[in-house]
Formats: C-alpha cells, sequence, structure tokens
C-alpha cells in the first residue's frame, strides 16, 4: 500500500501544480476537435498545403504500422501453437477492414449526418471523396488522405477485441464478426463522438479515440470473453507467454506508430501536433514505470510484460487527452494510467473471465481512465478548441465525460453481445475439442508457426 499511497500522493501534487505550470507549456493554437481539421489554420482556399499532406501521410502510415505491432504483441503473448493464428487476426483486419471502410464504413461514420446519428451512405464507394480538401475534416490536406488516416484507427480497433479471445476463436466466423462489429459499433460510435453526433454536440472530447477505440474495444473484449468462456484447461495449468522477445518488438512498435495516432489527429503539421506527440511520449514512460514498480511491490519481480504493458496501458489513457493537457498533466495520467490498468488486469481473477491478453484490463480500463481524465485536466491554453476540465474550474466537463464512457460502455457491450450470439447460433464462435487441443495454427490455418528440423 506505500507504493500505492505513493503514487497517488505523487499525482495529488502534480495534478495542483500543473494548472500553475500550464501557462508555460501551453500551445496556443486554435483548433477544434482532434479529429476535425482546424478550420482556423484552414487557406481560405481550402488548397492543399503541402506540408500538412507529408506529415498526415506519415501519420497513416505509422498507423497503420500499429496492426502488425499488435499482431507480434498479442503473439508473442500465446502458446507456441497459436502464434500464427493470433497474428492472422490482427493483419487479416487490414484486409477486411480497407474494404468495408472504401465502400461504406467511411461514409457511415464521416458522411453527411442524419440526426446525428450516423452518417448517410452518400459517400458509397468513397463516391465525392476525392484529392480536393474538405472543409469539414481536412482543409489543409486531400480529402482521401484524412480518409485513409481514419481508415487505420478502424481497422486496429476490432483487432484489439482479438486478446479476449485469443486461442479459442474459429477464423471463417471472426472475419464475419469483423464486417458486423466495425459496421454497427465502430462507425456508429464514430459519428456520434467525431462527425457532428449528439456525444460529440454535449461537448464531449475525445482527441484520438479514448472512446472510440479504447472503451469500445475493450468493453467488447469483456462481452467476448463471457460469452465465449475460458480456454480448455485455463486455471489448471500454465500458460505462460510463448515469445516475451516477440511481445516487447510489439510494444516498441505500437509505442512508435502511437505517435501517429495522436500527433497525426491534430490534422496538421504544427504546435499541436507536437503538444500531442510530446503528451504520448511522457504518459507511456510515467505508466510503464508505475506498472513495474506496482508490480514490483506486489509480486515481488518487475517483468518484462509488465513494462511492455504498462508502456501500452500508458499509450492508451493519453489518448483521448493529448491534445488537450500539459506535460505534467500527462505525467500525471500516465502514471495513474499505469496503476488503474495494473489493477484492471486483475478483475479477471475476481470474477472468472478468461480475458487471455488483458484487453478489458488495458484498453476498457485504460480508455475510461483517459477520458475522464481529459475532464479533468484539459486546458483551452494547451488547445483553445477544446474547453477547461476541472483543475481549470471547469466542473461540468467532467459530467460530459463521464455520459460518454457510460453511453459507450452500455451500446458496445450491447450489441457485441447481441452481434455474437447471432454468430453463435449459425456459425459457431469458437473451436473446441482436439482443434483446441491441436492450437489454431494447424487447426484453422494449416501451417505452424515454427518448424525445427533435425540436421
Amino acid at each position: 500500500m506505500k507504493n500505492y499511497c505513493f503514487f497517488f500522493g505523487l499525482v495529488f501534487i502534480l495534478s495542483v501544480s500543473q494548472s500553475v505550470l500550464a501557462k508555460s507549456a501551453a500551445v496556443p493554437v486554435p483548433t477544434v476537435n482532434a479529429q476535425q481539421a482546424p478550420a482556423v489554420q484552414a487557406d481560405p482556399a481550402n488548397e492543399v498545403s503541402s506540408g500538412d499532406t507529408a506529415w498526415m501521410l506519415v501519420s497513416t502510415a505509422l498507423v497503420m504500422l500499429m496492426t502488425p505491432g499488435l499482431a507480434l504483441f498479442y503473439g508473442g503473448m500465446v502458446r507456441r501453437k497459436n502464434v500464427l493464428g493470433t497474428i492472422m487476426q490482427s493483419f487479416i483486419a487490414l484486409g477486411v477492414i480497407t474494404v468495408q471502410w472504401m465502400l461504406i464504413g467511411y461514409s457511415l461514420a464521416f458522411g453527411p449526418d442524419i440526426g446525428h446519428v450516423i452518417g448517410s451512405l452518400k459517400w458509397f464507394g468513397l463516391n465525392g471523396v476525392g484529392l480536393a480538401p474538405d472543409p469539414d475534416y481536412a482543409p489543409t490536406i486531400p480529402h482521401q488522405t484524412y480518409m485513409m488516416f481514419q481508415m487505420m484507427f478502424a481497422v486496429i480497433t476490432p483487432a484489439l477485441i482479438t486478446g479476449a479471445f485469443a486461442e479459442r476463436f474459429k477464423f471463417k466466423t471472426y472475419l464475419v464478426f469483423l464486417l458486423l462489429w466495425a459496421t454497427f459499433v465502430y462507425d456508429p460510435l464514430a459519428h456520434w463522438v467525431w462527425a457532428g453526433g449528439w456525444i460529440k454536440n454535449l461537448g464531449a472530447l475525445d482527441f484520438a479515440g479514448g472512446l472510440v477505440v479504447h472503451v469500445s474495444s475493450g468493453v467488447s473484449a469483456l462481452a467476448a470473453a463471457v460469452l465465449i468462456g475460458k480456454r480448455r484447461g485455463y486455471g489448471q495449468e500454465p500458460m505462460p507467454p510463448h515469445n516475451m522477445t516477440m511481445t516487447l518488438l510489439g510494444a516498441a512498435l505500437l509505442w512508435f506508430g502511437w505517435f501517429g495516432f495522436n500527433a497525426g489527429s491534430a490534422v496538421a503539421s504544427g504546435a499541436l501536433a507536437t503538444s500531442a506527440f510530446v503528451a504520448t511520449h511522457i504518459s507511456a514512460s510515467a505508466a510503464a514505470l508505475s506498472w513495474m514498480f506496482a508490480e514490483w511491490y506486489t509480486r515481488g519481480k518487475p517483468t518484462v510484460l509488465g513494462a511492455a504493458s504498462g508502456a501500452v496501458a500508458g499509450l492508451v489513457a493519453i489518448t483521448p487527452a493529448s491534445g488537450y493537457v500539459s506535460p505534467l498533466a500527462a505525467l500525471a495520467i500516465g502514471i495513474i494510467g499505469g496503476v488503474v490498468c495494473f489493477a484492471g488486469i486483475r478483475l479477471k481473477e475476481k470474477f472468472e473471465y478468461d480475458d487471455s491478453l488483458d484487453t478489458v484490463g488495458v484498453h476498457g480500463v485504460g480508455g475510461a481512465w483517459g477520458a475522464i481524465a481529459t475532464g479533468l485536466f484539459a486546458s483551452s491554453l494547451i488547445n483553445p478548441g477544446g474547453n477547461n476540465g476541472l483543475f481549470h474550474g471547469n466542473f461540468s466537463l467532467v459530467d460530459v465525460q463521464l455520459l460518454g464512457v457510460v453511453v459507450t460502455v452500455v451500446y458496445a457491450f450491447a450489441v457485441t453481445w447481441l452481434i455474437l450470439k447471432v454468430l453463435d447460433k449459425t456459425m459457431g464462435l469458437r473451436v473446441f475439442g482436439d482443434d483446441e487441443l491441436e492450437g489454431l495454427d494447424l487447426s484453422q490455418h494449416g501451417e505452424s508457426g515454427y518448424v525445427f528440423e533435425e540436421l
């Protein structure tokens, strides 16, 4: 308990002092929500900025790299017989969601608004999404650049869910699940929070996906873990990660790609992108340390898996706040995020569900903390297009952020549960018997991740 008291005591000091220091760290960049390009920076003629376009193309590539990074991060944590199957679940999302996004996903999420609930299908097949800037989303970059950037968010989000049902999900069912979840969970949430939907209109702040990406995937993972059931032998036999070097490499690639994820959400190359970049790195570093020390204190040794998971937890936590908070606030968010997510992964022991790779504890809990932290630490000195949080005198923002979390949790859990129930009745969700014992690599793909030949 001493370490926990130390962490939270430090956070209290940081939260009080950060309001005083925010002015020195402030980046006075007028902007709107991260996922909406800052209209005040647009050229009156909506001409393409080569600098902004270059940065957004690089950011898109960085976010794309996060999905293979996630594949390695998850792949190293499963048993050897499931490594290819686990990697494939992330990798194939690039193909499936790209096609869905191009045909209907982008239009549903960001297309012309219908009642603040969903986008119309006016942009079906990217009709009308061309190379000219769009005044609402991309005033200084080609509209297709913005579409591609948002596509990479849509790709990685359902891939995150796979950590909850690793080592036991049918691949053919998973392909259908990807399509249904993206269409009925991700796309509506993206519209509500980022594209003129009702949550955005309430004043909720989500710079780069705390609600849309992390809370939604985390709570969907919980629904999947409960409904699909535990792995065969879970709790009776050891199931340690088979390749921690692979997992650490995956975590490093996620950290690297996350700079595009958060800083790219400024939708321009400038001071706001720099501010988000700095906050991202600080939070990840702080959470890696706080998780490591919490684990060291409670379990006796600091593990590589703990440090890697802590870094990811810090990245998750700072995501919704990255464009609205000072470096000192990012430090506080990361410190708390590491400890809170470390506690979050232990929920599965208490409630006895098999969240194989801790998606619920890291993304669900971390995303919720990040959304609430935005309501605490957000400063209009950092981003005049945002709002002040609790520590800057605005008590109402916390309420709005909490409402956003609750709505996301209820909607994502309910719809995911319904999707999985339908799939279970029609296709079956999991592999059983000999297929599960044999492993996903051979039973689902007819391949092995490692082939050891005798000389």
